[in-house]
């Protein structure tokens, strides 16, 4: 049996990524920087952020409009060589 595909996006499109890191005091700032670079035009109400039970990590959730798959794959390579990225969803 072959495994089942991704299903096909179709761009544009609004999109939802979620990036976790370490809770700092800047880290939403940072985050948000990142994403504007590659998908300007991020609306406050776009944007929610949740710490850990223990406060040492942070969630940045965002619906931006994903152009293609190239605009996301370098989005998620930025955050992730930033080296304050645990991981990208």
């Amino acid at each position: 049996m072959s495994e089942p595909k991704a299903p096909k996006i179709e761009f544009p499109c609004d999109y939802v990524i979620k990036v976790i890191g370490d809770h700092a005091p800047d880290f939403t700032e940072f985050v948000v920087a990142v994403v504007e670079q590659h998908a300007p035009g991020i609306c406050e109400s776009d944007i929610s952020i949740n710490e850990s039970r223990g406060g040492r990590f942070c969630s940045v959730r965002l619906k931006i409009v994903a152009t293609g798959e190239p605009q996301l794959k370098a989005l998620f390579e930025d955050l992730k060589a930033s080296g304050r990225v645990h991981m990208v969803l």
